[in-house]
């Protein structure tokens, strides 16, 4: 033990030094959540475009269950969410135009701490359920994160072309006048990929330099796609700059009346799931196989493997030299009636529960109630040893009434008759 000291107390100040580190990073105040949360309150968080909308009287909300299940006529935000099954067409168009420190790793959505462990990517069920959603006559706002394709762009036919980060910010206008741009004569922003639109696609907002388009809406079913190369524009340092505030707000407002859902599920936010909800959500007869394993781990818990092991040697001596020195007190003392009597209460302690009486039952009462539930055997017993109990006048009185109750003891046992002893027939 004193040799594995030095290594104890080590794991206990450097379990204790990520403690604190984790207790300061989520006491800051936003810092904890991951960028483009709406509950990150860092320059590169989300959180005021949230409250922007909210003080502008639009009914926002966060969701943080996943998208298996999307109901009600709210309109999904998701800002910097993964998709499943992202890939990149040109490969050494994005080498060439990312800066050379950063490589090709700036085109994954970063997470911070342990939200790179709880963050989840967009699945392909969510994805299938959101798109329904989208067609049968809702808006989703997309923000995707770098210049790699997804089903989710490829569903809405949009390409995209990774943004020279060399490039200072841009300044982006609108091509053509629309609700999604009202009151709204310039966007400044940093850009990170531009888009490659179907024709039936409606440019929102494009570079002034270059003419490529920025965000642009894209018709599906019955619904509405606003996509956004551009996830800083969604930043909290980026909404003081030219009509950024104004761009969201027209956007938002001109894509329905909401409910404004800002997905935070996939930013490693998640509610806590019942058992009703797992069954709601995946079938019951999940939840039914879940509930029948607790029930076989609950009964193998009460089963005990193995032979039962002898008690120490030390236990079992003491308990030995406990017991003689009892029985030279009482032999000394010639308490022979005191001993006999607290063998047959015990006795009768022990059959109240199988006459379905208390404890403190007579010895009368507890032979009755044996006899009405077919233990005859049992009941003559415990009269023979209440009988017997009161003419102990020696230590062989005694010695042959602790036998009789043991004998009894031994039939106590579903059966209804005695086990064979040794040596019987």
């Amino acid at each position: 033990m004193r040799d594995r000291f030095p290594l104890l107390v080590l794991g206990a100040l450097l379990l204790a030094g990520v403690l604190g580190a984790f207790l300061v990073r989520g006491a800051q105040r936003g810092g904890f959540a991951d960028p483009l949360s709406t509950f990150r309150a860092e320059p590169d968080g989300a959180r005021a475009l949230f409250l922007l909308a909210q003080e502008s009287g639009l009914p926002v909300t966060r969701n943080v269950a996943d998208l298996r299940i999307v109901s009600g006529p709210e309109a999904l935000v998701l800002l910097a969410v993964d998709v499943e099954g992202s890939h990149e067409e040109d490969p050494d168009q994005t080498r060439l135009a990312s800066d050379p420190d950063a490589g090709v790793n700036d085109e994954e959505a970063p997470h911070l701490g342990f939200n790179a462990m709880r963050a989840q990517q967009l699945e392909d069920a969510e994805l299938e359920r959101v798109l329904a959603h989208v067609r049968s006559g809702h808006s989703l706002v997309y923000v995707p994160w770098g210049s790699r394709e997804n089903p989710l762009l490829d569903e809405l036919g949009v390409k995209l072309d990774k943004a020279d980060t060399s490039l200072p910010m841009r300044t982006l206008v609108a091509p053509l006048p629309t609700p999604y741009t009202l009151g709204v004569e310039r966007v400044e922003t940093k850009v990170q990929a531009y888009l490659r639109l179907p024709e039936n696609a409606i440019p929102v907002l494009e570079d002034e330099r270059l003419g490529m388009p920025v965000a642009a809406v894209i018709p599906l079913g019955e619904g509405r796609v606003l996509v956004v190369g551009a996830p800083e524009l969604a930043m909290n340092q980026a909404l003081a700059r030219a009509d950024n505030a104004q761009f969201w707000l027209s956007a938002l407002g001109a894509l329905g009346p909401g409910p404004y859902a800002f997905d935070e599920f996939h930013h490693g936010f998640t509610n806590e799931r019942s058992l009703v909800d797992f069954a709601r959500r995946y079938g019951l007869h999940f939840a039914v196989a879940q509930l029948l394993f607790g029930v076989v781990l609950w009964a193998g818990a009460l089963k005990r493997f193995g032979r039962p092991l002898p008690p120490p040697e030390a236990m079992r001596v003491g308990a030995t030299d406990a017991l003689f020195a009892m029985s030279r007190l009482y032999r000394e003392g010639r308490h022979h009636a005191f001993a006999a009597g607290l063998i047959s209460r015990g006795l009768t302690q022990q059959l109240a529960p199988l006459a379905g009486l208390p404890s403190h039952s007579t010895v009368a009462a507890v032979a009755e109630g044996l006899r009405a539930r077919g233990r005859q055997d049992l009941a003559d017993g415990l009269v023979d040893v209440a009988r017997q109990s009161d003419a102990v006048q020696r230590d062989a009185d005694l010695q042959a009434l602790a036998t009789s109750a043991a004998h009894l003891r031994e039939r106590i046992h579903p059966a209804g008759t005695g086990r064979p002893r040794p040596g019987t027939p």
